[in-house]
């Protein structure tokens, strides 16, 4: 069956601009449609349904930026392309503000552009096409309620999918993340931003936190009980508060024969703020215990600093609000690079996530960045189709594969 073609729909308040997009899209192998009005993109939206989308962010009436919002209501799947003439600092803000509406930035181009990079951005790259587990959306007319989450932890329907972590410099697979997901049987599968509030007002977090601790040692354990292959699960402030965590957790391991430093607990640098003795006590015990300790998102809070010095961590993760796009941003840039160097001067491993290019990876690794995660390395599946993955990376992974090059600051 022939490979299916992709599709640009442009929206360029200047006519010319927009069809040398489109002849040159065509160059590469892209059906394109150029509009001038967002009446008539957003009609081109619903009737073609793009692979690719060219967004100019300086448009009369409805601009690109209140677009890029409508496109993350509305849950486009289409790679975005974002171009203008305005200032690299815009753009580059432009790009953050797409990536957190959950739109698939492929690349930012400045005008006067060159058809090279415009052919850079518009490469069409199927692997990237959402997997199961990905092009999950929330059921729009499913109310999600304490007693319906209650039921799902009764029944069994928490499900655990896992995104893998490579070592930057080797490539690799050191270790996984678990993701809950929840599998209604009439809504379909429900991510967790859907369900983890709920569970932390409705105090079930904790029951919730057991389920995927629980069904994660046991996966890893009938797949990979020889390896020294990690496992980090993120944890709830709500459960900092939960003294029992790490005598429970320490029993789920012993039971699956895992050791603990297998297992990285992940909290967010705010986690700890809610009762602070609390989260030293357990914190501390975690690490006594075996358990490793990882701070995520570091570099997106007032606290990061004074977390940092007062909780036994053991890993750094770099927010991946600066990993996403560093190629476009010297700032991002100057930030990860100050970040790896705090967590080595700490005596920190250090991680990134958030890695969707060659160029990204490269970086991280020429900084010395340890491990790395990310769509463009994997994204996250459900456990009964990580075994197959594992050993088809195994089989590719080539340290050569990636070059590493310098990328200036």
């Amino acid at each position: 069956m022939a490979a299916q073609k992709g599709r640009l729909l442009i929206l360029d308040d200047e006519p010319a601009v927009g069809q040398t997009i489109a002849y040159i899209a065509a160059e590469s192998g892209l059906d394109a449609i150029a509009t001038t009005r967002a009446p008539d993109f957003f009609r081109e939206l619903d009737r073609w349904c793009p692979t690719h989308i060219a967004l100019d962010l300086i448009m009369p009436g409805l601009d690109g930026v209140e677009i890029i919002r409508m496109l993350g209501d509305r849950h486009c799947p289409a790679h975005l392309i974002i171009t203008s003439g305005i200032g690299g600092r815009v753009l580059d803000a432009a790009r953050r503000s797409a990536a957190e509406h959950g739109l698939c930035v492929t690349g930012v181009v400045s005008k006067p552009f060159s058809p090279r990079d415009l052919r850079a951005a518009l490469a069409f790259h199927p692997q990237t096409a959402l997997p199961a587990d990905n092009a999950i959306a929330p059921a729009a007319a499913f109310q999600v309620t304490a007693a319906e989450l209650r039921r799902a932890l009764n029944q069994g329907e928490l499900d655990v999918a896992y995104q893998p972590s490579v070592d930057c410099a080797t490539l690799a697979l050191v270790g996984f993340e678990a993701l809950a997901r929840w599998r209604h049987p009439v809504a379909g599968v429900i991510l967790p931003d859907h369900f983890i509030p709920l569970a932390e007002s409705t105090g079930l977090i904790d029951e919730l936190t057991e389920q995927v601790v629980s069904q994660s040692l046991v996966w890893l354990s009938r797949h990979f009980p020889a390896d020294t292959l990690g496992l980090a699960i993120n944890i709830s402030p709500r459960s900092l508060l939960n003294l029992k965590l790490g005598d429970r957790a320490l029993q789920l391991s012993r039971r699956q024969g895992i050791a603990p430093e297998r297992l990285t607990f992940e909290l967010t640098e705010s986690s700890a703020m809610e009762d602070p003795v609390k989260s030293l006590h357990l914190l501390t015990r975690l690490r006594a215990q075996g358990f490793q300790l990882a701070l995520d998102d570091f570099g997106t809070g007032y606290s990061s600093m004074r977390q940092l010095v007062r909780l036994p961590f053991s890993e750094l993760k770099v927010d991946k609000s600066f990993v996403i796009g560093a190629m476009e941003s010297r700032e991002s840039r100057t930030v990860i690079k100050s970040v790896v160097d705090l967590g080595h001067s700490l005596g920190l491993r250090v991680s990134a996530e958030g890695v969707e290019e060659a160029e990204t990876l490269a970086f991280l690794t020429s900084l010395g960045c340890v491990r790395a995660q990310g769509f463009f390395l994997a994204r996250p599946m459900f456990g009964d189709d990580v075994p197959g993955w594992a050993q088809l990376w195994a089989s590719r992974c080539i340290p050569a594969a990636i070059p590493v090059h310098s990328v200036p600051l």
